[in-house]
């Protein structure tokens, strides 16, 4: 089970609690260090990737602890970005968005597998995801360097990456909407019953 993609997932969750710390502080140092880290862990979530495709290494666990990583790591730095004291911070309403799209499909992903359906990540999933890092890289750095607003331009990317969100969330729903209409597994209804 702790084959190296796994590990480099595990390294990625731990980053979590760092960059959470790291974005308790304002200014340029605090800023920086959350930004590093971030980029660290973005790096990990390529490399695991090639590796277990390259050398056959993936696991279950794999496959579970990937997308869980990604997730917790985006919202929860834009949830502490939006919560920030420094000003200009990122709207609340877009982090309400892009974590309910999340919540969404993780449940339609969660319904099919239930069905025996896998729901993979498509072409759009991987944009959306592409799009969000390098807007939270831009947002975490937030100050201007070699005439570069990062805010700004973190901004800018972070709406384009809403509308792929958006867009990819619709684009699941019409695909998988049989899910929807199938008769629930005897487990699923027994489940319901009790609860």
């Amino acid at each position: 089970m702790l084959t190296m993609p796994n590990v480099l997932t595990l390294c990625r969750i731990a980053t979590v609690p760092l960059i959470v710390c790291l974005l308790r502080f304002t200014g340029p140092v605090a800023s920086g260090a959350a930004a590093a880290v971030f980029l660290v862990a973005s790096i990990t979530d390529f490399l695991d990737g090639y590796i277990a495709r390259s050398y056959g290494s993936g696991t279950n666990l794999g496959k579970f602890l990937d997308p869980l990583a990604d997730k917790l790591i985006v919202m929860a730095t834009l949830v502490m970005l939006t919560g920030m004291p420094r000003s200009p911070h990122v709207p609340a309403w877009m982090v309400v968005v892009l974590v309910s799209r999340e919540l969404v499909i993780t449940g339609l992903r969660g319904i099919a597998a239930v069905e025996g359906r896998i729901i993979a990540a498509d072409e759009l999933g991987k944009y959306k995801m592409a799009l969000q890092c390098i807007a939270i890289q831009g947002l975490l750095i937030n100050y201007t360097y070699f005439h570069i607003e990062f805010f700004a331009a973190g901004m800018f990317m972070l709406w384009i990456a809403m509308v792929v969100s958006v867009w990819s969330a619709v684009d699941y729903i019409v695909k998988a909407r049989d899910v929807f209409s199938a008769r629930p597994h005897p487990a699923v209804a027994k489940c319901a019953a009790a609860g």
